[in-house]
């Protein structure tokens, strides 16, 4: 029987729509909005978890001499330059002396005037202790002449007036020369400042060290107390760390780290934690401390230089460990996207330390979880309980 021309055009477009149908339907269930989505997911296990601690740090010197003049004044010289190594007492430079040299000159002068008044007191009074003892002498005698009515009392009235005049000229010699030794000690003393102050204008390094910073040069004028050159220690090298507050459980002194130069990246630099800071950074919410070098690097790394520091906290006993990459918010809540089906369901857990795998250990949310639940650790958009999850190959 022969169809009619319209149902058989109706057959035609019902043919090429169908499969055109089928094709979108199917289109739009792969690889459209209604799509599996695509997602890599993790065993949750049970073992011991060897946690360590990730923290960036600076490159810092424990002891930092800035080494400058006491007094204003010229810089006539300066002997080193950035990375020169000094040792204890070596002369960095020198300042301008201006008229030091002169007053030092006046100085020694006035001190040598002053000897020779010292002398000359010291001459008078061995004079006058002499001319004393005359007179002292003369007026027992004197004396004894009164007695006996030999000599007329006005006479012996005489030589024992003389005899207090020269025990009055002793005293007065005593005095001066005291006087005369104490101007000279005052002069000594000036002197020995001016020289003090001569030696002060010559810089020296107090330690052994390197220099890091030259801050003025030759010519140019230093004021009292600022630093004309900076210098280190490079046996005091360590690192300032910063580590996350929420995974600083267990860092205390000692523990043993692993150092990467951001200069030097592979190279693993050993060291230790020398300390924890009893203050933390309550902007960044970090704790801090100072980790050391075993071994002093060679070559020196510059001071601030960004490092890598993993510290290595003991194992514990075995727990639930799940890939840190598994940890996800949602709605406010960190917790874990779980596999149930072919849908994703949210579980919140609470976290613990963290391994340098890349592993944390969940302390609560998964204890009513089977054994063979799976976690994902990665999906191409954000989860919802809405999707139709398809996973990966690869996957475990």
């Amino acid at each position: 029987m022969k169809l009619p021309p319209m149902r058989r055009r109706l057959l035609v477009v019902l043919a090429i729509l169908l499969p055109l149908a089928g094709l979108f339907a199917y289109a739009a269930l792969r690889t459209g909005p209604f799509a599996p989505l695509p997602v890599r997911v993790a065993a949750i296990e049970r073992k011991p978890l060897a946690p360590g601690l990730f923290g960036i740090g600076t490159v810092e010197a424990r002891w930092r001499y800035r080494i400058g003049p006491t007094r204003t004044g010229r810089l006539a010289e300066l002997a080193v330059d950035v990375g020169d190594a000094v040792k204890a007492g070596q002369i960095l430079g020198r300042m301008d002396p201006i008229d030091l040299d002169d007053r030092l000159a006046a100085q020694a002068a006035s001190v040598a005037a002053m000897e020779s008044a010292v002398a000359m007191a010291e001459a008078r009074l061995g004079d006058a202790k002499t001319h004393r003892g005359f007179t002292a002498s003369q007026h027992r005698r004197y004396a004894a002449l009164l007695g006996s009515r030999a000599v007329s009392a006005e006479t012996a009235e005489g030589v024992a007036q003389r005899d207090q005049a020269a025990a009055a000229a002793v005293v007065s010699a005593v005095a001066a020369v005291e006087l005369a030794r104490r101007e000279l000690a005052a002069g000594s003393a000036n002197m020995d400042a001016l020289a003090r102050q001569k030696d002060e204008l010559t810089l020296r390094a107090p330690v052994a060290g390197l220099i890091v910073e030259r801050r003025i040069e030759p010519g140019s004028t230093a004021m009292a107390g600022e630093a004309v050159v900076e210098m280190i220690d490079p046996a005091t090298l360590w690192i300032h760390l910063r580590v996350n507050q929420l995974d600083a459980a267990g860092l205390r002194a000692g523990l043993t780290c692993r150092i990467e130069l951001r200069s030097r990246p592979g190279k693993i630099l050993p060291g230790h934690v020398l300390r924890v800071e009893p203050l933390a950074d309550e902007v960044t919410e970090e704790m801090l401390a100072k980790v050391v070098f075993d071994r002093t690097p060679d070559p020196l790394p510059p001071l601030g230089e960004l490092t890598e520091v993993r510290i290595e906290l003991p194992a514990g006993p075995a727990t639930t460990v799940v890939p840190a990459a598994a940890i996800q918010t949602h709605r406010d809540r960190r917790g874990v996207w779980l596999v149930a089906g072919d849908t994703p369901r949210f579980q919140p857990v609470r976290t613990g330390r963290r391994s340098d795998d890349g592993e944390i250990e969940v302390l609560s949310g998964l204890a009513t979880v089977a054994r063979d639940a799976r976690v994902i650790v990665h999906s191409e958009r954000p989860l919802s309980p809405r999707n139709r999850l398809e996973i990966l190959p690869d996957s475990p």
